[in-house]
């Protein structure tokens, strides 16, 4: 059944420091929260979705007995793949606010022109496009 809502997806990744996290996607993204509060950070990634920062222990008080999302800290467990007007920009942003370097800005096969990184709390970001050459 498709969301009948006009307000914007939110996706929300769990993170260890929510501060922390605050700020690295605020220098990574260009973009300043809608919301920062205790308990969540939003930020709108364009008028159709968003990115929302939960501290893992705020999760954990509502899951119960499921396994705590800090048991995973460093294993990708999401992928947040961005399409953005300059890749190359991006990865540098991410990569001065703490993220790892996982695969450089190149083609890929299904027509993008990708990099990847890892945030702090291991989460894989893809900065895309398909109108950048490598040579910029």
């Amino acid at each position: 059944m498709p969301v009948a809502s006009p307000s914007p997806v939110l996706f929300i990744l769990y993170v260890s420091d929510q501060q922390r996290s605050c700020d690295f996607y605020r220098k990574a993204l260009e973009l300043e929260p809608e919301l920062d509060v205790p308990g969540m950070t939003e930020f709108r990634l364009n008028s159709g979705a968003m990115l929302g920062l939960m501290p893992e222990a705020g999760i954990a008080r509502i899951i119960g007995d499921d396994p705590a999302p800090a048991s995973g800290n460093g294993i990708p467990r999401a992928e947040l793949y961005l399409s953005v007007d300059d890749p190359g920009a991006a990865i540098g942003r991410a990569i001065e606010a703490g993220a790892v370097m996982l695969s450089v800005l190149q083609p890929r096969n299904w027509g993008d022109i990708a990099g990847y990184v890892r945030d702090p709390d291991g989460h894989v970001l893809a900065f895309a496009s398909c109108s950048v050459s490598l040579t910029q």
